[in-house]
């Protein structure tokens, strides 16, 4: 119908005319209450919302002459956190004359990426920043 007797009819049932999809040929109108519809698309936009969910980056901070069963226990703290699907910053502080042990560092940073390797993978491999040394896990894709 044409765009009169369009809004004709919306005066009449005291109702608003509402362009659903104007990039259709022809554009696509709805008579209805305005104010109900933008409510009930704020309330769809809320709950998509709500069902989003946003990654965190968690920190483990490791020592460098840390023992097997430490390293165990801040792993399965890390796999915890990795199933949840959240990133997961690791990252070694050299202390002191602890910068001497570099390759201890790297070798305890190895082996925490070989305990948390079920669950989560290496994105970002370590790497020297300041005095510490960081590595950025994140969860197994299930491709």
């Amino acid at each position: 119908m044409s765009r009169q007797e369009a809004l004709a009819l919306s005066e009449e049932k005291k109702l608003d005319l509402v362009c659903i999809a104007p990039k259709a040929e022809p554009p696509v109108c709805r008579i209805l209450d305005y104010g109900k519809y933008k409510y009930e698309q704020q309330k769809k936009e809320k709950e998509a919302k709500k069902k989003q969910h946003t990654t965190q980056v968690k920190e483990i901070r490791l020592s460098t002459f840390i023992e097997d069963h430490d390293i165990m226990v801040k792993a399965k703290t890390g796999a915890k956190f990795l199933k949840d699907g959240n990133k997961l910053k690791v990252s070694l502080r050299f202390r002191g004359r602890e910068r001497d042990y570099v390759a201890r560092g790297q070798e305890v940073m190895d082996r925490f990426a070989e305990a948390v390797a079920e669950v989560g993978e290496v994105e970002k491999k370590p790497k020297f920043e300041g005095r510490s040394l960081t590595m950025i896990l994140s969860p197994k894709s299930d491709k």
